[in-house]
């Protein structure tokens, strides 16, 4: 059943957690921390004590950044493998579990959102579609927005490599890291298409974007740190 997204958070701020390797930067997470994570000898919660200056906030967490905490008000995502991959882990997942993929409407626990695809990039203006932007992370502002936000912050939306060529916080997608140097097939222009169009559907319904990656390959929001903009 196709869910339409309420006034959950109603002229407040929203922030979604992606998958870039800023995150761990703009949280301060000590190296050896970070090692387990990637290495899969720890689990992404042990991310969460660093995270304490949002546990009080509204936060979307895109993919397997639903693993980090239940503080974690909704996981999004718009990929089958994602779903098929974690199933049992998003069932178990205490917050909201909403997707833009069609197979999620079989799941009876999981709220669909689909895409829409009268407005493919940007935002969507309906509250029961997602405009994909050709991934989950931007897919997600449409959700946020349509759920009553006046302030959208991007955290860990890098949209490159980082200096240690490593495209996420964690290895938990199940692919090898390429080693530097080898031909990489990455999805950053295709997921960069959309922004042009968020930015000016978000001028349009009086919504502030941050994006809270000071290196972020995306150019049509402010830039700031996290300390800057929590102003601590």
């Amino acid at each position: 059943m196709i869910w339409q997204v309420p006034k959950i958070w109603e002229d407040g701020d929203v922030w979604i957690l992606g998958g870039g390797p800023s995150v761990v930067q703009q949280f301060e997470i000590p190296e050896d921390v970070v090692k387990g994570v990637m290495e899969g000898t720890s689990h992404p919660s042990v991310y969460s004590s660093y995270m304490k200056s949002i546990h009080d906030k509204h936060v979307i967490g895109i993919n397997v950044a639903y693993l980090i905490g239940d503080w974690i008000d909704m996981v999004f995502f718009g990929d089958v493998g994602f779903l098929l991959k974690h199933l049992n882990g998003l069932a178990r997942f205490p917050g909201l579990k909403v997707s833009c993929h069609p197979q999620a409407d079989k799941y009876n626990w999981i709220k669909y959102v689909p895409r829409d695809n009268h407005h493919p990039r940007g935002i969507s203006d309906h509250p029961g579609r997602a405009s994909w932007n050709g991934n989950s992370g931007a897919a997600a502002i449409s959700v946020a927005a349509n759920a009553g936000a006046k302030r959208i912050i991007l955290l860990g939306f890098d949209m490159k490599l980082s200096d240690q060529k490593k495209q996420h916080w964690h290895t938990l997608y199940g692919k090898k890291e390429k080693k530097p140097g080898k031909p990489v097939h990455l999805p950053f222009d295709r997921h960069l298409r959309g922004f042009g169009e968020i930015a000016k559907d978000a001028k349009r319904r009086g919504i502030e974007i941050i994006n809270c990656c000071p290196d972020s390959a995306i150019t049509q929001f402010p830039k700031c740190t996290l300390k800057e903009l929590l102003n601590v």
